[in-house]
């Protein structure tokens, strides 16, 4: 059989897997970060009917600039926010990872440098490799912190096109403070004109205000955020950017056209008409969160601050024996590869006391194993 290595891919393709966490049949899953909560049956029925209201126009393209989307999210935002944002600030994709790759395509490229603080979202670093974009890693500190005097003087060294911060960060779970973010932003400043991107795919389980409103005044400061996550839409696929107008103009130079469905757009808008619907599971699930830490930390485990809704624990000597473990009791979580780390998705109750179940036992088997860390 023909293989990917036999074709003529690019260089930095070869030999790589393509992204996505591992696919095992168990009766829990709590490894992608869903919001496990199904939409209620009344957003259902009305989606139901936008969609045969929108299929009778299928036969044309849908508004390529998302228009009326991008106006319903920026009157979100400015709720959620505090913050009054416009239209023209905001610019919508599927996901918010096609967002960053926008991001990616219109300030990164050959010849050109991205910079991150991990562990954190793997996506970043793939983006990059995808667009010829050079990436640098800065390790975080122990704590999985931003250490600010290692960060400026890497950025000073480097020069980077793009620094990406995640906050709250995936995998670790915390968020980061918006004093940080602008020593972060100001000191990117100073080497070159240097876009900075804040992915808040998780910001609304933070108990820290959304960093929204450092955009202004901050023409090269963007926050990127999706619909995946809080409003339990992973599936539709929006995701946006709040920035400056010129930085939506920029993006607009990159995006294929007619990128956003007329049916993903007309869902979107649903699901914003029933946002507090929807985001009212999200202080169910920090509540669960908070739940789940304090089992875990009474167990035995050490487990890291959240402001997600995940949470990352440990130590394991051997994080992938120790994953496999907790699979073997019925729950799937995510080994991301942090050393003596495993990340656990925060689920239903009943999702919930299965992991605390399986994370028990496991704390358990170990003791009972001579103290061998599993």
């Amino acid at each position: 059989m023909t293989r990917i290595d036999d074709l003529p891919v690019r260089d930095e393709l070869r030999g790589q897997s393509p992204y996505g966490a591992p696919e095992r049949d168990a009766p829990v899953h709590l490894n992608v970060n869903e919001n496990p909560f199904p939409l209620p049956e009344p957003l259902v029925s009305a989606m139901a009917e936008r969609v045969r209201e929108v299929a009778a126009g299928l036969n044309r393209y849908p508004d390529r600039n998302a228009w009326e989307l991008r106006a319903g999210l920026a009157g979100h935002v400015t709720r959620a926010a505090g913050h009054p944002v416009d239209a023209r600030q905001v610019w919508a994709a599927n996901g918010s990872n096609e967002v960053i790759q926008q991001l990616f395509q219109a300030f990164g490229g050959p010849d050109r440098r991205a910079l991150g603080f991990e562990p954190s979202y793997t996506m970043h670093a793939l983006i990059a490799r995808t667009t010829g974009t050079a990436w640098i890693s800065c390790p975080r500190d122990e704590g999985f912190g931003i250490d600010l005097r290692a960060a400026r003087e890497v950025l000073g060294e480097e020069r980077p096109h793009l620094v990406l911060i995640t906050s709250p960060n995936n995998p670790t779970g915390a968020a980061v403070p918006a004093e940080t973010v602008v020593e972060l932003y100001e000191a990117a400043q100073e080497a070159r004109p240097c876009m900075v991107v804040v992915d808040e795919a998780y910001g609304e389980f933070s108990d820290r205000p959304s960093l929204v409103p450092l955009v202004e005044g901050r023409p090269h400061l963007v926050v990127t955020r999706t619909m995946s996550k809080a409003f339990g839409a992973a599936g539709l696929r929006v995701g946006y950017l709040v920035a400056d107008p010129a930085v939506v103009d920029a993006v607009q130079l990159v995006r294929l056209p007619y990128h956003l469905s007329s049916v993903t757009q007309a869902l979107g808008l649903v699901a914003l008409e029933h946002s507090d619907t929807l985001l009212a599971y999200v202080e169910q699930l920090r509540t669960e969160r908070r739940r789940v830490v304090g089992e875990l930390t009474a167990i035995g485990y050490d487990v890291d601050a959240s402001d997600a809704s995940f949470v990352q624990f440990g130590p394991f000597a051997d994080t992938h024996r120790a994953w496999q473990a907790v699979l073997d009791h019925g729950v799937l979580i995510r080994d991301n590869g942090v050393p003596g780390r495993l990340r656990a998705s925060v689920g239903t109750p009943a999702e919930n006391d299965a992991f605390l179940r399986a994370a028990r036992a496991v704390r358990k088997e170990r003791t009972a194993g001579a103290g061998t860390p599993r």
